[in-house]
């Protein structure tokens, strides 16, 4: 959101400080806690889908009004703060998981691989034709139009309304191109949930700790190369290579971090940390509408107006920083609310009727049994299961 050289890893003339860090946080963390996101989706639907069965409900309108109110909520983010939004392409696609939610774990798990094996397949072909015969777009040569871009959100708000939608049929197509890979997520989630795989394993120390150190290395090499070619030394044309091997080797990578974070939590529950996490997880969609806000205001025209202003590593302390604001905040308002605003606006949709729950309890459970919120797109360092703020990919971009 600050920075229009962020597919290049930095502009001309970026200091060593920034490559750096744009390097890192496509290593680490770019597409990765979209995985994590999304398979918390599919496995918050059939949670989902069990509270309607107990409460005697019928699902389908229930789950219909909740991607309804995802969608429009979704809409004016993408259109209002940042076109990269997420909850839109979640709404949609969780119209189709409802049609899917009659395989059995093992039919899911096998149409999330074949979707990921299509998926990159198709990337890594048109990757290497564009390797073969087009010539690498440099920073430099970006520049007329980042100038363009820069000057339009810099100014008024009809300025900046401006540039968002124009830049949303650049975003749809990106999410249109990554659906089968959120697609997967979700049916992993909800086969996860149907086994009831974090009541299973979620304690059992030494399989978490197999599995992190199983998926690490896998997931770490993917990452490199997948920076290498959006980041340097490689240039722009094998950013579609890089994206084929992300696809298929970030769900190691965010598998292993997801065990760890389960390894850790035990040894910090009764501390801050723990509840702080469980309190964001609750009021994770609150989390990520709040830093579009909050970032939107320090880039754009709506405030400060410093979009490429920063570079990528202050950026990135920012974010952090954000982030850890909000740990702060929602570990304050779990002593007084249940639901963050967006979670309440949300439920409200979804069940059809204003259902007061109570309040004043402070949420003291470790994330790892914390129930899992309503969980939205993007990217922090997650508690798991209740999924994060969006802003720890660092940069807010396509996934």
């Amino acid at each position: 959101m600050g920075d229009p050289y962020a597919a290049f890893g930095g502009g001309p003339g970026a200091s060593v400080p920034d490559r750096v860090a744009a390097w890192t946080v496509t290593a680490l963390f770019t597409a990765k806690f979209y995985v994590l996101f999304s398979f918390l989706f599919g496995y918050s639907f059939v949670l989902q889908e069990r509270s309607a069965r107990r409460a005697g409900a019928a699902f389908a309108p229930r789950h219909l009004r909740r991607t309804a109110g995802l969608f429009v909520l979704g809409a004016g983010h993408a259109v209002l703060l940042y076109p990269g939004d997420i909850l839109t392409t979640y709404a949609v696609l969780a119209l189709v998981l409802y049609g899917l939610r009659g395989l059995s774990v093992r039919a899911a798990m096998r149409v999330a691989a074949a979707l990921l094996l299509v998926l990159s397949a198709l990337l890594l072909g048109y990757g290497l034709l564009t390797v073969a015969l087009t010539e690498p777009v440099t920073a430099a040569g970006y520049a007329p139009r980042a100038a363009e871009r820069t000057a339009a959100l810099r100014g008024d708000a009809g300025s900046v309304l401006g540039a968002h939608l124009r830049d949303l049929p650049t975003a749809v197509g990106a999410d249109l191109l990554y659906a089968p890979a959120m697609l997967a997520a979700f049916l992993a989630g909800s086969a996860a949930a149907r086994s009831r795989l974090v009541e299973r394993r979620g304690r059992d120390r030494e399989w978490l700790r197999r599995t992190a150190l199983r998926c690490l290395p896998p997931g770490l090499a993917g990452g490199v190369a997948a920076a290498c070619c959006a980041s340097g030394p490689l240039d722009s044309r094998w950013f579609l290579v890089g994206q084929a091997v992300t696809v298929l080797t970030a769900p190691a990578l965010t598998a292993s971090y997801a065990c760890g974070l389960l390894l850790l939590l035990p040894r910090c529950e009764d501390r801050l940390p723990a509840a702080a996490l469980a309190a964001a997880g609750r009021m994770a969609l609150s989390h990520y509408l709040t830093q579009s806000l909050v970032l939107a205001w320090v880039f754009t025209g709506y405030g400060l107006g410093l979009y490429d202003r920063a570079g990528p590593a202050t950026v990135l302390a920012g974010c952090v920083l954000l982030y850890a604001a909000q740990l702060a905040l929602a570990a304050r308002l779990s002593t007084r609310v249940r639901y963050g605003p967006a979670e309440l606006v949300l439920r409200t949709v979804t069940l059809g009727r204003r259902r007061p729950g109570p309040s004043g309890r402070e949420v003291t459970a470790p994330a790892s049994t914390a129930a899992p919120p309503e969980p939205p797109g993007g990217r922090a360092v997650p508690a798991l299961p209740p999924p994060p703020s969006p802003a720890a990919d660092g940069v807010r971009r396509a996934p």
